[in-house]
């Protein structure tokens, strides 16, 4: 009866601990699958971006460049393509010497130098590698552009044979190009690309990565944004090296827009081809013409048709990446800046075309526009006699005469008078018609124009004149006593005058003097004028006294969708200019072409298309003459400004005047 009795009590216990493990068992698999859950559910795109952190990388795919158009539609600035050799980076990561034996293999293909090939599987910025450009300043994460531009017949028997060349591929990268249609070089207006820099990419926010080019100038610079487009990213999946193993994802970028320019291409190359002939032919007689620029306006939209500048360089030079031989050549001295713009970035006296204005400001000084003045052959100021440069003595003359044979004396009399009548030493700029004038036609600040780099030039009122003195009064002063020993060496009289200079500047160099009145009121002295800021100007003075804001871009054209989105033209504003003194103004400058100091040059110029214009000779202490001619065309109804400028030109009639002819006679057939 016991045995019977304790039994099922023992089996009953059993049973209980069972149930008890199943139940622990199932409570444990509840969990899991709980956890499982909450780990899909809700905690898997935190563990998604730790993957992604751990075994992924993020490579930025470069979006397709914008093109540069002139106004028909002619490309400017386009996209082609080189062929460029690559090297996977576990190669150089798996090989005992850094993959020399296969690059020196692949170098004698190509027929390049090994260690050119060698230096790009560097990391510009890493410790042993060669400086930029020969190192390679890219992403980590994408095959290693170890040769670019190569011939593509050369390079793809590389992938003919793996079993030597392991690693080794041949792509088309896309590349900007510059086409140069009708034989167009327009370097400083296109600009160039570049390499962003860390500075660039740690400030644009995610926009601008390592791997962008950027632009460098002109108006690649300009409209880098819109022309540059979106990026694309690709995903990929890397080991514990770093290396690639596969794609994660893919996001296509989008093309930049097309910019579509006022320039004129056919009117471009004429104005290169003008300015490079002339430069050429002042050389030949004996004139250094180092440098110079020419620019053409719409007198009516302040549109920029054509802007050439010398000395120039071929854009495409920086196509896949300029090498440091090349960029030495640019920036040599010996090389007369040519990445500097003469149009719009460098500026000199205007010397006589300046009188243009001076007309308007003597009327506001108080002087007859009708009246006659005296045109000596040279005016007295104080101790100095101050020659009429650029004619003799004619008499008792008009304005309008005074312009036709350019007389200097009757503007430094009307200069001279206006500053006694503001007070002499005590006068104020602010009441200085030759000063507010000028400054009303926009001269002395940038013109705004879309393009970076521009020089406001320079108008020496008297707030110049005193923080000039200041900043440079000490030494000033020790020169005064020390002189330019140094100099003299070579050449004594420059010495003394600039010794002379020193003194006087030291005393007095405060002072808005008489003769810096009567040198203002010529265009010579510290006057310093860009040629585009002659030619707003001059367009002003033909287009009734309204000063517009030069403009380059006209349009910005999505690719895809053919979309053009137009740029805004600049602020414009009327000048000061009374309806009598501007016809005046136009009479008088229409006469210098007819039978003033322009007549001969534009002699025989065709009936229907009359020129106004005006010459303007600089003197440069040391140096030779700057040539100017600014003028429009045609006669009473304007539509184009021409603005030339030649540094040690000579003559404005002799060498700026023949460049202005030749750009007119092709305005002249663009317009029929």
């Amino acid at each position: 009866m016991t045995d019977i009795g304790l039994r099922p009590r023992d089996g009953s216990a059993h049973q209980g601990r069972f149930l008890a493990a199943a139940a622990f068992v199932a409570l444990l698999f509840v969990l899991l699958f709980g956890r499982l859950g909450q780990v899909q559910l809700t905690d898997h795109r935190d563990y998604a971006a730790a993957a992604s952190q751990l075994n992924t990388r993020e490579i930025v795919v470069p979006a397709v460049r914008g093109r540069i158009l002139d106004r028909t539609g002619k490309p400017l600035a386009d996209n082609g393509s080189v062929t460029v050799v690559t090297l996977e980076r576990r190669v150089v990561a798996e090989s005992d010497d850094g993959a020399r034996d296969v690059l020196t293999r692949v170098a004698g293909v190509l027929g390049r130098p090994a260690e050119e090939l060698l230096a790009r599987t560097h990391l510009c910025g890493e410790a042993g590698a060669p400086p930029a450009p020969a190192c390679w300043s890219g992403s980590p994460q994408v095959p290693i552009p170890v040769a670019s531009g190569v011939d593509p017949t050369r390079a793809l028997s590389l992938v003919e044979r793996p079993d030597l060349y392991p690693g080794v591929a041949v792509e088309a990268v896309p590349v900007r190009r510059y086409p140069a249609p009708l034989g167009v070089n327009a370097a400083h207006l296109l600009g160039y690309l570049g390499r962003a820099t860390e500075k660039e990419v740690s400030g644009s926010k995610g926009v601008i990565t390592a791997d962008d080019l950027v632009g460098r100038a002109g108006l690649e610079q300009q409209y880098d944004t819109a022309l540059r487009g979106t990026p694309g990213q690709t995903v990929v999946s890397v080991d514990p090296r770093g290396l690639v193993t596969g794609v994660v994802s893919r996001t296509d970028p989008v093309p930049g827009r097309d910019l579509v320019t006022s320039i004129d291409a056919s009117i471009q190359a004429a104005t290169e081809k003008a300015l490079a002939a002339q430069m050429a032919s002042a050389r030949s007689r004996g004139l250094p013409a180092d440098s110079g620029s020419a620019v053409v306006l719409e007198v009516g939209t302040g549109r920029v048709v054509a802007s050439a500048s010398a000395p120039t360089y071929d854009p495409n030079v920086w196509t896949g990446g300029i090498s440091a031989k090349e960029y030495a050549a640019l920036t040599a001295p010996s090389a007369g800046t040519p990445l500097l713009s003469r149009a719009t970035g460098s500026a000199t006296a205007p010397a006589s075309t300046l009188k243009a204005l001076s007309v308007p400001a003597a009327v506001a000084a108080g002087n007859s526009l009708t009246g006659t003045y005296e045109c000596g052959s040279s005016y007295r100021i104080g101790n100095r006699s101050f020659k009429n440069f650029e004619s003799r003595g004619y008499g008792p003359i008009s304005f309008h005469r005074a312009i036709e044979v350019s007389c200097d004396t009757v503007f430094y009399d009307a200069a001279y008078r206006s500053w006694l009548a503001l007070g002499g030493l005590k006068g104020s700029d602010a009441k200085d018609p030759f000063i507010t004038t000028v400054r009303d036609f926009g001269l002395g600040k940038r013109t705004g124009i879309d393009l970076p780099g521009e020089s406001a030039g320079r108008i020496p009122d008297r707030a110049w004149k005193r923080a000039t003195w200041e900043a440079t009064k000490d030494e000033t002063c020790e020169r005064a006593k020390s002189g330019y020993p140094e100099v003299a060496k070579t050449d004594p009289a420059r010495a003394a005058y600039l010794t002379s200079l020193a003194r006087e500047n030291c005393a007095s160099g405060a002072d808005f003097r008489a003769g810096d009145a009567a040198n203002f009121s010529i265009g010579q002295g510290d006057v310093a004028t860009t040629p585009l800021q002659m030619g707003v100007a001059y367009a002003a003075i033909a287009g009734g006294g309204i000063v517009r804001t030069p403009r380059v871009g006209v349009e910005l054209v999505d690719p895809v969708s053919g979309v053009a989105q137009p740029i805004p033209a600049g602020p414009t504003h009327r000048a000061a200019l009374p309806a009598d003194v501007g016809a005046y103004v136009r009479t008088a400058l229409r006469a210098v072409i007819v039978s003033g100091t322009g007549a001969a040059t534009f002699a025989g110029m065709a009936a229907d298309w009359p020129v106004s214009g005006k010459s303007g000779t600089a003197e440069v202490f040391g140096r030779s003459d700057t040539s100017w001619f600014v003028s429009y065309a045609p006669g009473q109804a304007p539509r184009y400004v021409v603005s030339v400028a030649v540094n040690q030109g000579g003559h404005g009639s002799d060498t700026a005047a023949p460049i202005s002819r030749s750009i007119h006679e092709a305005l002249r057939r663009l317009s029929r």
